[in-house]
């Protein structure tokens, strides 16, 4: 098989292909050499920012107040569960954030590479605000201040180290377990846990299925280069929603009576799926609302006061349909059903 770079160069266009695909299980879309599929698996490779927060005050990264800085996109569905987990727990005023613009935008003079950049203002794009920790123009640029040189993927998340000056970690998967476990003793809600020991392995193998067919599944769907790979993708997306639809029709959340990070992580994809992903990424044959449990559910976590704040579809709608142009060349955002999310839903039925 062809290495990473190769393969992500020959999904995309030449004008994204300048960032070759290095991200430690930071799942892209990889072509497959194979005659049933181009588009099959998630990929991960190495990355040099793995670092973690410990709550062991003598660790490298210690869980201190004031000293981190999460970078995100509201429009990523991997950096809003880290933003989603900030709230939760309570760590407003312990870990400082900051957003990016909507849209990719160019991120050097000179290259052709697209990316995640900084508005100038607070104005310019709204949600979205100027880097007030390193003056950066471009999620790119506080990747080469970690690593001058790096010439991975400029991914969001970044959890940053304001103290040493560096990337502590990339992963989403990762981020959300330091903030879930790590910040208790300054956290507002540290009694929350969204990895409890007694459901760890139901949330384990959760987690796989809902990331390989829902998480992933929408992406490997909407990038399929061939009418097969398509089908193949977005027939497990479906089966996939239908296992979700039915588990939530018996029970509160996917691994039973309590919010988990599983739930976390499969919000994030539902609530972009009726906006962006039904549309953009053909995944039409069913929308989310027309799933009662799902629907329904959906509702539930996105009216969760910690919750709500979290998502901005105007971000969202904006990014995806103005940042794939070999998917919509035109960039012309379609009007969309409007989702109403803040309307009351059943859930309570599950209540104790």
């Amino acid at each position: 098989m062809a290495n990473t770079s190769t393969i992500f160069s020959a999904l995309l266009p030449k004008w994204q292909s300048t960032q070759p695909a290095v991200a430690r299980r930071i799942f892209i879309i990889n072509r497959c050499f194979n005659h049933k599929m181009n588009i099959r698996h998630m990929a991960s490779t190495t990355t040099p920012f793995c670092s973690v927060i410990s709550k062991d005050p003598n660790a490298q990264f210690p869980a201190v107040p004031g000293r981190y800085h999460l970078y995100i996109s509201y429009a990523c569905p991997w950096a809003s569960r880290c933003y989603a987990v900030l709230k939760l727990k309570g760590l407003d005023e312990v870990i400082s954030l900051s957003v990016v613009q909507a849209k990719w935008s160019k991120t050097k003079e000179g290259e052709d590479h697209n990316g995640w950049i900084f508005p100038a203002t607070d104005t310019e794009d709204p949600g979205a605000q100027p880097d007030p920790v390193n003056g950066a123009k471009s999620i790119r640029a506080i990747y080469e201040l970690a690593k001058p040189g790096y010439t991975g993927r400029y991914s969001v998340p970044v959890l940053w180290d304001k103290k040493l000056k560096t990337i502590v970690n990339n992963e989403s998967a990762e981020i959300i377990r330091m903030f879930n476990s790590e910040f208790n003793d300054c956290a507002k809600n540290p009694s929350l846990d969204l990895y409890p020991p007694a459901l760890r392995s139901q949330i384990d193998e959760t987690n796989a299925w809902i990331l390989d067919s829902i998480n992933s599944g929408v992406y490997k769907s909407g990038f399929a280069k061939t009418q097969e790979a398509y089908d193949e993708a977005v027939t497990a997306l479906f089966e996939a929603m239908d296992r979700c639809e039915d588990i939530l029709s018996k029970q509160r959340y996917t691994c039973g009576s309590i919010l988990t990070e599983a739930d976390i992580r499969l919000f994030v994809t539902l609530v972009r799926f009726d906006e962006v992903y039904a549309v953009h990424f053909k995944c039409n044959k069913r929308a989310v609302h027309e799933y009662p449990n799902l629907f329904n559910y959906t509702k539930e976590i996105f009216q969760i006061p910690a919750i709500t704040p979290t998502v901005n579809m105007d971000h969202i709608r904006r990014h995806y349909y103005g940042s794939h142009p070999w998917i919509n060349p035109l960039g012309i955002v379609p009007i969309g059903p409007g989702i109403d999310y803040s309307a009351p839903h059943d859930r309570t039925r599950f209540s104790t």
